[in-house]
């Protein structure tokens, strides 16, 4: 009888007590009224009769939610999306007056749907595959800050994961892609054509200009003289030759040996 009744008593004090994790608060509702104040990490006693301890979690929480999003031409684009989101501590005990424990579902994915219907509806539903994707993750993310900012939830970050464009859509987006590719190919290699012309024809008015140089530094009086050292090159050397001339230019003969 004795062990019974320790054992309940036991029991009792076990049920009394409970934990409070990091990365949560408590918030205690007693005679089914809640208090106004968030019970802070750590190990708190209560009443199990008349006093029940709720557990809120503050941190940052991922819900991912699989929704079809409309687009400016009237399509629905498949897609997975991220939302990051976390309760303020001091506001958990409004929270669970005003909303419920499953504010989850009846708050957050009900407002980022709206949210997103409103913002996907003024973008094509390709922009929703390029650079628009993060402008769209952002002002989805704004409007539901914007509805709930006064409700004790913070919105870090809206995040488009996946995006199923119907099949027609996305080949031409491919299509489209392929062909931007190609136009800028071809305007490199059109670029390195232009540079390779204005190369050339630089290095023919090089030529061009150094020719004029040579032609208009040349008279008869230099012609001579060239003509002469000429002469004079070919009297040094020991081999033997013929050299015909007419006075102004040689020409050299050398003997079958």
């Amino acid at each position: 009888m004795n062990k019974l009744i320790l054992l309940l008593l036991l029991s009792v004090i076990a049920s009394s007590c409970s934990v409070i994790r990091q990365g949560e608060v408590g918030v205690k509702r007693k005679l089914g009224k809640l208090t106004n104040t968030s019970i802070q990490p750590g190990a708190v006693v209560y009443n199990p009769f008349i006093t029940t301890i709720l557990k809120v979690p503050i941190r940052t929480v991922n819900v991912e939610i699989n929704s079809n999003l409309p687009s400016k031409e009237g399509l629905n684009v498949g897609s997975v999306i991220s939302i990051l989101y976390r309760i303020e501590a001091d506001k958990a005990a409004s929270i669970i007056e005003n909303i419920g424990m499953n504010y989850e579902e009846v708050l957050i994915t009900s407002v980022f749907r709206s949210s997103a219907a409103d913002v996907c509806s003024r973008f094509f539903a390709k922009d929703m595959h390029t650079a628009q994707r993060a402008n769209i993750e952002i002002e989805i993310a704004s409007q539901m800050r914007n509805i709930l900012k006064n409700r004790g939830f913070e919105i870090e970050a809206v995040l488009l994961k996946t995006i199923q464009l119907p099949a027609g859509l996305a080949r031409a987006v491919e299509e489209k892609l392929e062909a931007e590719q190609d136009a800028q190919r071809m305007e490199f290699l059109l670029q390195r054509e232009r540079l390779e012309a204005q190369r050339k024809l630089v290095e023919a008015q090089g030529i061009r200009d150094a020719q004029k140089v040579i032609s208009e530094g040349l008279n008869d009086q230099i012609i001579k003289w060239q003509s002469l050292e000429v002469f004079k090159e070919l009297s040094k050397s020991p081999n033997s030759k013929i050299i015909m001339t007419n006075g102004s230019a040689p020409f050299l003969i050398e003997p079958n040996k």
